[in-house]
């Protein structure tokens, strides 16, 4: 919470003090840490800190608790002030016990590692013994020459919120509010005080609230936000990162353009315009800063490809590029679909580019491993997520803590609605506030939640209670896809967290927080569907090893492809699985790859509004008109039906008179529907659709229509790059079913129920499934031929990849199988123990041997026993050193 503090602080004019409350290990009580806060004077301080945090997290965790070591602060300590920790702290623990003179050698020890920066701290916050111990720490202070500071340990803003609090507590604890038992270390005092009430608190000790002032003088931490520190990315001797970009995109298009245009002459005629693009492209990018960036995306991907794991075409807007094209970023051709570099990277825009970037799920960790090989462990990690109290959630946690019955608490968080995409919350609106579209208040939509508030003091105190918890903090998490890649260290930037138990370390802020204190995410995802595709190349080379299918030559106009689409046979075709989405292909079949594009964009939250018109113009129910004749080459492929936010920058380009750049900047203003902006983009439209000649009554119409789709339009980049997988996957059906199916019935061999429909899809387009045989099945489904797929033994329930792995190994090495009593014998028992073996016989494994499946699942004990006393007899025989030769 850190940047987020320092941000709404600063833009307050607050000065913002930064610390931590840290536990250091107590050197010969490894269960009794102590407390030490620590707060930042300079940026120095800042460093050391986060830098002791993350050796807290990754070396030194016990119990949970991430502790720091005494001896690390003997390394120097510039830069951070020391509070002794109050009765957390081991002055203070002596104090209490009794122990003057250890009391006096923790606090000259500190002083000593922290010197003229070392306070004795006092607080007065409605526990027992607080001002006794008080008064013997302002004893020691005055012996030892030490200042002494009144501090307030606060754990919510107001005394009202003193029980939600404890709710909370008893949340993470896993204990009932009232539970007599409960540990209680909070008291109603633990409040946000005023000065004022401070004042009172402390009046006999003015000197220690002055000492609060004074130490908020000494902390001057300024932390410089919104910059971005990209890693060095290597490049050849006397070879500039602009150059090096410049002559790898150049070289990168010759390569596309051979592969795209067969035809020398029609690649010649084509050639202008695709160098155009590149080199306004490179010199925005070069302009804005970014050449590093795209060579260190370009590298890990091209790494990856190089390395067989596989990577998508592109995701989101970054397939706009024709630089990224080129370099290998994305596989698609951005003119070839009208897709707009600057929906990418605006230069009117300033803001760093973003690459989502697909991998294999496979194979994601080899590239992230990879990148740390190249740029050093110490400069990547993930991302950290924190997980919060939901509406639905925080209800049946405060049920639980309440020690309400859980068909209650059910029933009220029943009562919340689930949209998804959108925030909802059980907090009423603030009157007057500005209504937010992703926001959904419950109380609103479900009247009855208020009904029964009104009605019901249980749920009175529940809802209560969770209105004041909801949105908090319950738990942390890794972002699925975010990788951060540093220049230098990490912890130069901010301070890393590693769960217990783990080494993978993640960020201590959250994605938006990493980027404000100049790191640079870069998205490293995972997609089912790669896996799926390269599986079924595999599965194609390995029944046809002359195969020269390959995913970038898949020619973009086969009949038997969309004939899968318009007979709404997709199941296992990406993006195109669900019900509504195969009743829409039934209603719009599409007949080229335009169509497919449109598809993807439209079945979605939001642009679904658009599905009716589109479909009754495709169907040729309803007629249109363009507004202008320059609108036709734009809308046509969507039937004039705004479905792209790209269109809606075109139309601004073409007859607004906006720049590109400024046709991103109006989609993102009618995104967000700011009335400010929209009246001032309106004239703007207007005043240059009449310069070029559209009527201003005939351009208010036109910027109605774009103000209105614009709210509903998607990003066309991103639905090109994921129409491109769906139709691979729609190829692969139609004309390698047997590899494709199988593919798909490996990856979820582990779920009965996904295997049973893909079991059923198969059939249904005419494929043969094969029994599971130990004598010919491997772990995964794989295809015979092109109409027969033999079962998976992985499938099978109670096996285990190392059962059936160790399984093919001894059919590999000493021939199939005899019998049961054979295959026990040959396997090694360790891995494929007698439940494996049941399961494998009642799945009919061994049909091909004895189909009297009952008889054989009644022998398993005693084949197994048979195997284990011939291996007995064996190892006496060779203990003893008999063999051929008649023993002694």
């Amino acid at each position: 919470g850190m940047v987020k503090f320092y941000k709404a602080a600063r833009t307050r004019g607050i000065k913002p003090i930064v610390g931590c409350d840290v536990w250091v290990t107590h050197d010969s009580e490894r269960d009794a840490p102590h407390r030490l806060l620590l707060l930042c004077q300079s940026r120095a301080g800042y460093l050391r800190l986060a830098d002791w945090l993350t050796r807290a997290y990754r070396t030194n965790q016990h119990r949970g608790r991430a502790e720091m070591k005494r001896a690390w602060f003997a390394e120097g300590t510039d830069g951070l002030i020391a509070l002794s920790g109050f009765a957390g702290g081991d002055v203070g623990h002596a104090l209490a016990q009794g122990n003057p003179v250890a009391a006096h050698a923790a606090a000259d020890a500190w002083a000593r590692l922290f010197p003229d920066r070392f306070y004795l701290e006092v607080q007065r916050a409605g526990r027992n013994d607080d001002n006794a111990l008080t008064a013997a720490t302002v004893r020691l202070a005055a012996e030892r020459s030490l200042p002494v500071v009144a501090t307030h340990p606060v754990q919510f803003a107001t005394r009202a919120e003193f029980r939600a609090h404890e709710a909370r507590v008893c949340i993470a604890e896993g204990y009932v509010l009232s539970d007599p038992r409960r540990p209680k270390r909070f008291t109603p005092e633990q409040y946000l005080t005023t000065q004022n009430e401070m004042a009172q608190r402390f009046v006999d000790l003015p000197g220690a609230l002055a000492n609060s002032v004074a130490i908020a003088q000494r902390c001057n931490l300024t932390l410089p936000l919104g910059k971005n520190y990209l890693p060095a990315f290597p490049t050849p001797e006397g070879i500039s990162l602009e150059q090096h970009l410049n002559s790898e995109a150049a070289m990168g298009l010759e390569r596309r353009l051979n592969v795209a245009f067969g035809d020398a002459a029609e690649r010649e005629r084509m050639r202008p315009e695709y160098v155009a693009r590149l080199e306004f492209e490179v010199k925005t990018i070069i302009q804005m800063g970014y050449a590093g960036y795209f060579l260190i995306v370009a590298d890990f991907i091209n790494w990856a490809k190089r390395n067989g794991v596989p990577v998508g075409p592109g995701r989101g807007s970054g397939a706009g590029s024709l630089v990224a094209y080129s370099l290998g970023i994305t596989d698609l051709d951005p003119l070839r679909y009208t897709l707009l570099f600057e929906r990418f990277l605006n230069p009117e825009r300033v803001s760093m580019p973003d690459f989502d970037i697909d991998f294999c799920q496979d194979g994601r960790d080899r590239v992230i491993d990879y990148v740390k090989q190249k740029y050093g462990a110490e400069s990547v990690s993930q991302i950290v997520t924190f997980g919060t109290m939901a509406a639905k959630a925080v209800v049946r946690d405060v049920g639980r803590v309440l020690d309400l019955p859980y068909t209650f608490c059910d029933g009220i968080a029943k009562l919340i609605p689930f949209q998804p995409g959108r925030m909802v919350t059980l907090k009423r609106r603030q009157r007057d506030a500005e209504a937010q579209t992703n926001v959904v208040y419950a109380r609103e939509v479900e009247p009855l939640i208020n009904e029964r508030e009104a009605a019901e003091e249980e749920v009175r105190e529940l809802l209560s209670l969770a209105e004041q918890l909801e949105g908090i903090a319950r738990n942390v998490g890794m972002h699925a896809g975010g990788v951060l890649i540093a220049p230098g260290k990490l912890t130069d930037f901010c301070p890393l967290y590693t769960q217990a138990g783990s080494d993978a370390p993640v960020s201590q802020f959250d994605k938006d927080d990493v980027e404000l204190v100049g790191l640079v995410k870069f998205d490293f995802l995972g997609l089912t569907t790669l896996t799926i595709l390269d599986w079924t190349l595999r599965y194609i080379r390995k029944l046809a090893p002359a195969s020269t299918v390959a995913l970038e030559t898949l020619p973009l106009d086969d009949k038997a492809t969309y004939d899968i689409f318009k007979n709404g046979n997709t199941t296992g075709v990406f993006q195109f699985e669900s019900r509504g989405m195969r009743e829409l292909l039934l209603q719009a079949p599409p007949k080229r790859f335009d169509d497919v594009i449109a598809l993807v964009a439209l079945y979605r939250p939001g642009p679904m509004e658009l599905i009716p018109d589109y479909v009754r113009r495709k169907q040729g129910a309803e007629r249109f008109e363009y507004h202008d004749a320059r609108l036709e080459p734009i809308l046509a492929p969507t039937y004039g039906v705004m479905v792209y936010q790209e269109q809606v920058m075109q139309i601004a380009q073409v007859i607004g008179g906006y720049t590109l750049g400024g046709a991103d900047l109006l989609r993102r203003a009618m995104g967000k529907k700011k009335p400010e902006e929209m009246a001032q983009h309106r004239s703007l439209f207007v005043s240059g659709s009449e310069n070029n000649g559209l009527p201003g009554g005939r351009a208010t119409l036109l910027f109605d229509q774009m103000e209105r789709f614009a709210g509903y339009g998607f990003n066309k980049s991103h639905a090109a790059a994921y129409a491109l997988i769906a139709y691979q996957t729609a190829y692969f059906k139609a004309h390698h079913a047997a590899a494709f199916m199988a593919a798909n019935l490996s990856l979820v061999m582990d779920d009965t129920d996904k295997v049973r429909q893909f079991y059923n899809d198969a059939v249904e387009i005419g494929l043969s499934i094969l029994p599971p045989d130990v004598n010919a099945s491997s772990y995964r489904f794989e295809p015979v031929d092109v109409k027969q797929i033999r079962f998976g033994l992985g499938a099978i329930k109670g096996t285990g990849q190392s059962a059936v792995e160790s399984l093919v190994a001894a059919r590999v090495s000493g021939g199939p199988f005899r019998d049961l009593f054979d295959f026990c014998r040959r396997v090694d028992r360790r891995a494929v123990n007698r439940r494996a073996v049941e399961a494998l016989v009642k799945a009919g494994a061994f049909d091909s041997m004895d189909t009297r499946r009952s008889s054989l699942a009644a022998s398993v004990a005693a084949a197994m026993e048979h195997a284990e006393h011939g291996a007995r007899a064996a190892s006496q025989v060779s203990l003893f050193g008999g063999g051929d030769d008649g023993g002694f």
